[in-house]
């Protein structure tokens, strides 16, 4: 779940696979040929008619009317787009990029995950955004509400998430050490009465059944609420200036403004802790390439709300921080609000008892945490797979409308306790996922390797197994795309997953926020298992209604 969480899910498009080839352009170049597409009205002229002069600026159109019509590139043909015009949006598109923030540090520069503004480069991006249909759009966007008060509701019946997760924690020393900070909480009765989560909720969109199906539902330190608004407005320039060329409309990309709804949900707990010499804490890892993305949150934090944001590591938490008296969590001698998490979803962030006992503290204190440690375990891949289980949902929904929405897009998901579906899964693994409780990217594991690890877990006496779940394998559409990374582009055929942002805050029996807020997409190569961004698997991309 996370992303970093993680986690985000794919959806449909068709394409080939074209290798790898380098843009070239210079300066002169582009002021010369991106002035040839202010798109001509008559559209029986060909891009190789726009003759311009390479001394002036001036344009000299000669319109042969007998040329053959222009095609207009679909979905299906991206790849099909004049060479010259993808030149000029290429161009473009890495421009607005830069200029607006679509950033991460370079991996390659030793200091540009922990300095800002060293080894910049951009975020790996699709030039043109892919097509969902407009209904699927909207019931993932409806389903968010509901999805957060699940969480919520699931989060406060602390025995079934114990319960759930009890064969999972002897298998899995990391789900082990959260479960044992969420059994002290329940010990001290401890109660936390404002409540709030970011969560994003992914999807893809089945091919062959036309389902909306969720990948996932993540709780902690959900990603790219700031570059996918920039990737957004990305998308929605290039076609406001090509999209009559492209027979693309730039209003079909949905407005998004994930960055600015996180923050005033992240104001309104703030608010709601009646502090305002406290601070917010954004916990972030020692070095973080994505750093930019938190940042819009921060900034709009502190230009519009007049809230302070400090960055801190869990270990910097472990040093500097102390529980007050009355509860007030301190660090290094400020009062803090709310503890949000942009790190802390993953074992790499643990790296000794030091962080550990950071997060301890923090749940131990008054602060808001975002997420608490139980709506962390709520977005597990075994509570999700337990949800998906019969008549389990009945247990925190009355509503049976509600109940038929959710479990429509609840894709297959199995205990290893099943031993036909197991069996299945050994037979056809193409047809199945086997996901590990782990996020962040690059730990999935597909076809002979899945066959492989399962055939190893039935081995008697292995407990290992409970560390996993099975999930049904969604086989969206694919298109053709155009990726961008490291300023080269590609071309190649590609899936999608979308990811609904939403935000919930309550103070007791108050919900004071239940909203969709948002959306981020990741394109992958339709080849490839894994699609996380940042390991360098996928791309950031947007939407485009149909």
């Amino acid at each position: 779940m996370v992303a970093g969480s993680g986690c985000l899910v794919w959806f449909p498009h068709s394409c080939t696979n074209i290798f790898p080839s380098s843009f070239v352009s210079s300066t002169s170049q582009h002021h010369r040929s991106v002035l040839s597409l202010f798109f001509p009205k008559n559209r029986n002229m060909s891009q190789q008619q726009l003759n311009l002069s390479s001394t002036t600026t001036n344009i000299e159109v000669e319109v042969v009317d007998n040329s053959p019509p222009m095609t207009l590139p679909s979905f299906n043909d991206y790849h099909q787009i004049d060479d010259k015009v993808l030149e000029n949006i290429v161009y473009d598109a890495l421009v607005f990029a830069t200029l607006n923030g679509l950033l991460v540090g370079d991996k390659s520069v030793e200091r540009s995950g922990r300095v800002p503004g060293v080894g910049l480069v951009h975020l790996p991006f699709s030039l043109l955004p892919p097509p969902l249909p407009e209904t699927h759009w909207k019931q993932a966007c409806d389903l968010s509400p509901l999805f957060n008060e699940l969480v919520d509701r699931v989060s406060l019946d602390g025995k079934f998430l114990q319960q759930s997760l009890s064969k999972t924690k002897k298998a899995d020393e990391f789900t082990s050490r959260l479960l044992d900070i969420h059994a002290k909480m329940l010990e001290m009765n401890k109660k936390e009465e404002i409540r709030m989560g970011l969560f994003r909720s992914d999807y893809m969109l089945d091919e062959k059944t036309k389902s909306l199906l969720q990948i996932e539902m993540n709780t902690i330190s959900t990603s790219f609420s700031g570059v996918g608004v920039v990737m957004t407005e990305l998308h929605r320039n290039i076609l406001s200036h090509y999209g009559k060329l492209l027979g693309l409309d730039s209003e079909r990309v949905p407005v998004n403004t994930a960055d600015s709804r996180y923050a005033e949900a992240l104001a309104k707990a703030w608010k709601e802790y009646n502090n305002p010499r406290a601070v917010i804490i954004v916990v972030v890892q020692g070095e973080e390439r994505n750093m930019y993305d938190q940042h819009f949150v921060s900034a709009i934090l502190r230009e519009k709300h007049h809230i302070t944001t400090i960055r801190k590591t869990l270990a910097e938490i472990n040093q500097e921080g102390e529980i007050l008296p009355d509860g007030t969590l301190s660090v290094d001698g400020q009062a803090v609000a709310i503890v949000y998490f942009r790190a802390g979803y993953t074992p790499v962030d643990y790296p000794s008892e030091s962080e550990w006992r950071a997060r301890l503290l923090i749940e131990q204190s008054s602060a808001i945490k975002c997420p608490n440690i139980s709506y962390h375990l709520v977005g597990t891949k075994k509570i999700q797979q337990e949800l998906a289980r019969p008549n389990v949902l009945e247990r925190f929904f009355e509503n049976k409308e509600d109940i038929a929405k959710l479990r429509k897009c609840f894709a297959g998901l199995w205990s290893l306790e099943d031993s036909d579906i197991v069996n299945e899964a050994i037979a056809k693994p193409e047809l199945f996922v086997m996901k590990p409780q782990r996020e962040g990217g690059g730990n999935n594991i597909y076809g002979d390797d899945l066959r492989e690890t399962l055939k190893r877990l039935q081995k008697p006496g292995s407990q290992e197994d409970a560390a996993y779940i099975l999930m049904q394998r969604i086989f969206p559409a694919n298109t053709a795309s155009i990726l961008m990374r490291n300023g080269f582009l590609h071309k190649d055929h590609v899936i999608s997953e979308f990811g609904i942002f939403s935000t919930y805050l309550r103070n007791k029996d108050k919900v004071i926020v239940n909203n969709e807020s948002g959306y981020m997409v990741r394109t992958k190569p339709s080849l490839s298992d894994e699609g996380g961004v940042l390991p360098g698997f996928g791309v950031i991309d947007s939407v485009y209604l149909t």
